[in-house]
């Protein structure tokens, strides 16, 4: 069973919102939103013409949301032309923004999550601020419920870390084969939920062959333990490292954007060098439209294909 299933208020209570204010209030589009480095993530919508679905991503900057974050626009704008920030929103040349409605959406720590908006392409009645009241005590709600179930998913988080402990390659005391793969669905499962990101990385030994043919098994041992104690120092406590089988790594970047996984890289990059180790790595970003495994098979492709490229300029 899904370790997440028996913990989805959040989700279901998103739905019952949305529905209950498009019923109350109207406007043609109902989201709830994720904020992800720069981009927004829709997370759950009720469109009726805009042809926005769940996993649709946007820049959040170009965004209404973002100026009602900022303070720039207010919660409700019955008419978006009256409001100079959502009038002048870049989102709003793709998209018809006639009236506006958003509440933020936090986590425990203040932090933004997301958001609660709606849109449509009319002016809606003035009469419509009147709902603030009834909307901040809505968002407030949902802020809530998300608060308690990410901190439920942080715990199921450590229990699948605890189990997946059986699951060990036994020279390095990392995780193996099928311990990355059950961890990698789950956070996949996590993924798909909330829209965390997330990066693989994939790294293989350049010289292990050399070393095992020249040196001995025991040393080619040595130099696999050495790497998983590199990367053990390059990683963080939430990320997951699994020796995959010979002299291939893989790293998972729980949360990693675009610059979180470069850093990450950066930082595994030098905990290697330092030990005098060589290797390939490969770095890919979890897409919402195909998840964590073919992240995983990318970051394999470009690992080997910088393998290639270092095995042709070394001859």
């Amino acid at each position: 069973m899904d370790t997440l299933s028996s913990f989805s208020e959040f989700e279901a209570s998103a739905r019952a919102v949305i529905d209950f204010l498009r019923r109350r209030l109207g406007f043609d589009l109902w989201m709830v939103t994720r904020l992800e480095g720069e981009e927004g993530l829709v997370l759950l919508c009720e469109d009726h013409g805009y042809g926005v679905a769940p996993g649709t991503q946007f820049r959040w900057a170009d965004s209404c949301c973002a100026q009602m974050v900022q303070g720039n626009g207010p919660h409700i704008a019955p008419d978006t032309a009256q409001v100079p920030a959502y009038a002048a929103a870049p989102l709003g040349r793709s998209l018809p923004i006639g009236a506006y409605i958003g509440m933020p959406l936090l986590r425990a720590d203040g932090s933004l999550f997301g958001s609660l908006c709606a849109i449509d392409p009319r002016a809606q009645p003035a009469a419509i601020v009147g709902e603030l009241p009834l909307l901040e005590q809505l968002a407030d709600m949902l802020s809530t419920t998300l608060q308690l179930e990410l901190r439920i998913a942080e715990e199921a988080r450590r229990a699948e870390r605890f189990q997946a402990e059986a699951l060990t390659d036994a020279m390095t005391h990392l995780y193996n084969r099928g311990g990355w793969e059950q961890l990698l669905d789950a956070e996949e499962a996590r993924c798909r939920r909330y829209g965390h990101s997330a990066v693989v990385l994939m790294i293989d030994l350049d010289e292990l062959k050399r070393v095992n043919d020249s040196q001995g098994h025991a040393a080619g041992d040595a130099l696999i333990v050495r790497t998983a104690h590199a990367l053990r120092r390059a990683v963080r406590e939430i990320d997951i490292v699994a020796r995959l089988g010979g002299d291939e790594f893989g790293v998972i970047g729980v949360g990693c954007g675009v610059a979180g996984g470069d850093v990450l890289r950066a930082r595994v990059e030098a905990e290697l060098a330092s030990d005098g180790i060589r290797a390939s790595i490969g770095l890919a970003l979890r897409e919402a439209r195909d998840g964590l495994r073919e992240a995983w098979v990318r970051a394999d492709q470009r690992m080997y294909q910088r393998k290639h490229v270092r095995f042709d300029r070394a001859h």
